[in-house]
């Protein structure tokens, strides 16, 4: 018996029906990156793993659990990309993007990470990312929110919360961590295996546990937010009012340390309650220390990334998804000398703006009228031989049965199909 292939876990793929959902997606996150002058960029799938453990760290779950990396006979050890950040420095540096200027950029596709496959989270997934260099103050922290919720009102996504932290940086964060680990240590029988491994490399981390014991000990840590230094709290404050000052809702949220060993000072999450564990839809903050931690000189950044799969499951949950057709007219051919000038016709319509699916592979009008339906199409032109030597063709309605069927020539087909749209 001959092998039957399947995706590989973790692999999906997205089939027509769904494609259109993406395509409104992505869509929207272009018309929204525009409005706000963010320039796309595209960078390539695979980079040196050395790059992602230099600027994610040894220590967290992507770097220690998650890559998929392998030796290259000619380039070393390579990693299909888990985030897109890294690669974007690299990026700038290599082409000069970053020295002395201000970057606005965006970008969108596949990542990988070696996750437990569940509902929005995958092995292969597709991030939208957006991210600005080279400006330091909360000036930008507030432009990038606010291109993320103008984004997810975009999407029509509702029922979201904002939620707001600062980790500080320098200094007051080094006496920070110093009074999370004399806390945790008191404690550190009772934390999972993963926390008192991150207790040694990664404290904060610990603050983010989804085990539930784990996550009672943290409740009664000390906040971050209370051992902010002064620069770190004014940003923060000029965040929160910039937030105010455009609407924007928001919490904060102290418990909120993001997964990734860059991130300084702002840090933000949108959240939602419809998609249970996987609560989190878009999020990011600044890692200030990056550009110059991959070799450049020292330059502000700022960032986020959103799962595409995860918008759409909220979308989906939110029951007010809907596809659009494939096609706006269907052509229904009868007749063997029909086919040529149905072909001519459908071209012609074409040009004029429309979409058309054209009846091919021949079939009963019964049956050609259930392809037309299943296309989503809003008419049908019915076109016979008669029909094809005078130039004229039958206008049926696919949605509204109680409209009449026309005859029209072809001259004034466009015209006519033109204000049928209209009406509907």
């Amino acid at each position: 018996m001959a092998q039957k292939f399947q995706s590989v876990r973790g692999f999906n793929d997205i089939l027509p029906a769904d494609t259109v959902i993406w395509q409104r997606v992505e869509a929207a996150a272009r018309e929204t990156f525009t409005a706000y002058g963010y320039g796309e960029i595209r960078i390539p799938l695979l980079e040196s793993t050395a790059l992602f453990k230099r600027a994610i760290g040894d220590a967290t779950d992507v770097v220690e659990k998650e890559m998929f990396s392998f030796d290259d006979r000619d380039s070393g050890n390579l990693t299909l990309r888990p985030e897109f950040t890294a690669g974007l420095v690299r990026a700038g540096l290599e082409h000069g993007l970053l020295h002395n200027q201000q970057q606005r950029l965006w970008c969108m596709g596949p990542v990988f990470r070696h996750e437990r496959p569940q509902a929005g989270r995958y092995r292969q997934f597709h991030q939208l990312d957006v991210e600005a260099y080279g400006i330091p103050g909360p000036d930008v922290d507030i432009e990038i929110v606010a291109l993320s919720a103008r984004l997810l009102r975009r999407l029509g996504l509702a029922d979201l919360t904002l939620e707001l932290n600062s980790l500080g940086e320098g200094d007051a964060r080094v006496a920070y961590r110093a009074a999370l680990v004399e806390y945790l240590e008191r404690y550190e029988s009772s934390l999972d295996e993963d926390s008192r491994r991150r207790l040694k490399t990664n404290p904060l981390r610990v603050l983010d546990s989804k085990v539930p014991a784990t996550q009672e000990i943290a409740r009664d840590a000390p906040l971050l937010l209370d051992h902010l230094d002064s620069v770190s709290r004014a940003h923060f404050d000029a965040l929160r009012q910039g937030l105010e000052d455009l609407g924007i809702d928001y919490v904060v949220n102290p418990r909120i340390v993001r997964g990734l060993d860059y991130y300084t000072r702002t840090v933000f999450e949108w959240t939602t309650t419809r998609l249970g564990s996987q609560g989190t839809v878009l999020a990011g903050g600044r890692y200030d220390g990056l550009v110059a931690q991959l070799g450049g000189s020292p330059s502000p950044a700022i960032g986020w990334a959103s799962g595409i799969e995860r918008l759409i499951l909220l979308l989906k949950a939110q029951g007010d998804i809907e596809a659009p057709p494939l096609a706006d007219i269907y052509v229904c051919v009868l007749g063997e000398q029909a086919q040529r000038p149905a072909a001519r016709l459908a071209e012609q319509l074409r040009d004029s703006g429309f979409s058309v699916v054209l009846n091919v592979g021949g079939g009963k009008l019964p049956a050609q009228f259930k392809r037309a339906d299943r296309s989503g199409a809003r008419f049908a032109l019915v076109l016979g031989d008669v029909e094809a030597a005078a130039e004229q063709v039958q206008v049926k309605s696919l949605r509204d049965a109680a409209s009449p069927q026309e005859t029209c020539t072809w001259a004034e087909l466009p015209a006519r199909l033109r204000s049928l749209f209209t009406v509907l």
